[in-house]
């Protein structure tokens, strides 16, 4: 490596496999998972998008993510000093640092309307833990939802205890914060997403949500249903903002990535189907929409969980996963921007953990205030600002992003490096198989998406 790093900045280390793979789980699996994939599966057919969904996730998503994460273990810090480095050390110009630019802007546009939409699911907590859900009209929880929208100070004060909560476990390091953090939100997740299941498969229509879900239907295979799938297969396991690179930063060279990986993508997968598995049952059982974005969340399964027993227990334990997903999602948004802050400016991590909290918080007032205040403001006569604040990073700076990683995995660094990072020897027909779809396919897939989003209507 060059003699840039600064050596009294201390970096930490994941403690264990188990860690590493619970705090990147974490940061793939989130609110894109629960919230997106089920809705998103409504809208195109169902098996259809399953199906692609997961040829996808293998084809596009997973070779991106190894190529981020060989970044991140080879350059040993954040996501700009990684980059330059290793292209210094590879002969090639260190402005690739520069890609480190667009990852922090991503990352903390993201981070501030994330913050946003993990409160809803904060305050719908704390609703049913009142007890508020059960027995209710729809025109009630389309009130409840319209009141909460309404009133800027009610999101603002949920922003800003999620954001706070974020900012508390950042602040504590990667050990005694993110992992320790990881190490038990990540089973409660699960648990809490089983048990929804199998109580969904009790009292709701398990059998129809299974057809829906797997059954394949060659009159719903539709360009959209196929680009959508590519999207949500690419999204879902948070590569192309740095996030990765950084956690693999603090990842022991004894780890084999390609495993490691495959059983994360694996989890996250396992996530989206369960989330399916647990809302599409009540949804069938009750005949309510399936489409419907965050109305499924918010409108469409109160409504639904306020016909069964337990409502509010229910509800609670629903809201209570998204508020699990969404934090361990946040948190990966979070360390990328606090790592490169502490690196590069020897701020404390607790003051650089402060200054990410509270630049994300001012952001986030924008998706805030576009729900009522801003709410006919329109950005070139067509955008509001919350679709600015969603679409610009997750459309075009993601994309952007997972191609330049992959390029720079698959051309920029040294074949020694690269194949080092992969433990090639150990697997030479993997190697091979990846480096040529990191270099040619999963780039031109990631384009198909970004041209698809913006050409699209």
């Amino acid at each position: 490596m060059s003699d840039n790093q600064p050596l009294d900045i201390s970096r930490g280390q994941w403690a264990s496999r188990f860690g590493f793979i619970m705090a990147t789980a974490g940061a793939a699996v989130g609110l894109g998972n629960i919230w997106r994939f089920p809705f998103a599966a409504g809208e195109n057919g169902g098996g259809v998008f399953v199906l692609a969904y997961l040829f996808f996730v293998f084809v596009i998503g997973l070779p991106a993510m190894i190529a981020e994460l060989i970044i991140g273990r080879a350059g040993q810090q954040n996501t700009s000093d990684s980059l330059r480095n290793l292209a210094f050390d590879s002969n090639q110009s260190p402005a690739w640092g520069n890609l480190g630019i667009l990852c922090s802007v991503t990352l903390i546009m993201v981070l501030s309307f994330y913050s946003v939409v993990a409160g809803w699911s904060m305050a719908y907590f704390f609703m049913a833990v009142k007890g508020i859900f059960g027995s209710v009209s729809p025109e009630y929880i389309q009130s409840i939802w319209d009141n909460l929208l309404s009133h800027p100070h009610s999101m603002i004060y949920w922003h800003s205890i999620f954001m706070i909560c974020t900012m508390m476990i950042i602040a504590l390091g990667v050990n005694k914060g993110i992992e320790r953090a990881s190490n038990w939100m990540m089973p409660a997740l699960f648990i809490i997403l089983i048990a929804l299941v199998i109580i969904s498969a009790t009292v709701g229509d398990f059998r129809q949500a299974v057809q829906f879900l797997f059954a394949f239907k060659l009159q719903d295979l539709t360009l959209r249903a196929v680009i959508d799938a590519m999207g949500q297969a690419f999204f879902s396991l948070a590569t192309g903002a740095g996030a990765i690179l950084v956690y693999g930063s603090y990842l022991s060279k004894k780890t084999r990535v390609v495993s490691t990986v495959c059983v994360i993508a694996g989890l996250d997968v396992l996530v989206a189907i369960l989330s399916g598995l647990a809302i599409f049952p009540i949804v069938f059982a009750y005949d309510l929409p399936i489409q419907g974005g965050p109305g499924l969340m918010f409108q469409t399964l109160p409504l639904a969980l306020a016909n069964l027993p337990g409502t509010n227990v229910l509800a609670a334990c629903f809201f209570l996963l998204l508020i699990f997903a969404a934090l361990s999602s946040s948190i990966s948004m979070a360390e990328p921007l606090v790592a490169q802050l502490h690196e590069k400016s020897f701020i404390p991590r607790k003051r650089a953990s402060i200054l990410v909290g509270l630049a994300a918080w001012l952001l986030g007032l924008c998706s805030v205030f576009s729900f009522n205040i801003w709410q006919n403001v329109k950005i070139f006569n067509r955008f509001g600002v919350f679709e600015i604040m969603t679409g610009l990073p997750t459309n075009i700076f993601l994309p952007i992003g997972g191609v330049l990683f992959c390029i720079f995995a698959g051309w920029i660094i040294k074949e020694k490096i690269r194949s080092h990072q992969f433990d090639a020897d150990a697997a030479p027909i993997t190697y091979l198989m990846w480096r040529a779809s990191v270099r040619y396919i999963t780039p031109a897939g990631i384009l198909v998406i970004l041209l698809a989003g913006l050409l699209m209507p």
